[in-house]
């Protein structure tokens, strides 16, 4: 029988792995068991390669920021590019 777990405790155990730096195989698992009970990793998303899965760190990957993106590529050749926003609490006025 299976082990069934609440939302709340797979997020628990998302965030207690993550806390360490998780192998491939451990985010393999925070995957699935996150997509069992429809957990998002909204912040952790970003904090490994979604190709290979390996965890983002300075000897395994290239972190560059440009016109408003973060692009990082991995060593397995995958890029990822994320929008960077401002943060709400600051006035910043748009580009024009």
């Amino acid at each position: 029988m299976k082990n069934k777990f609440s939302k709340k405790e797979i997020e628990d155990k998302i965030k207690q792995a993550f806390s360490l730096n998780p192998s491939k195989t451990q985010i393999r698992k925070i995957k699935s068991l996150a997509m069992s009970k429809n957990v998002k990793l909204n912040e952790y998303k970003n904090k490994f390669c979604k190709k290979c899965l390996s965890c983002f760190d300075s000897n395994n990957s290239k972190i560059r920021i440009r016109n408003r993106f973060k692009i990082i590529k991995c060593d397995c050749g995958n890029i990822q590019r994320y929008i960077l926003r401002p943060r709400q609490d600051l006035n910043l006025r748009p580009r024009h």
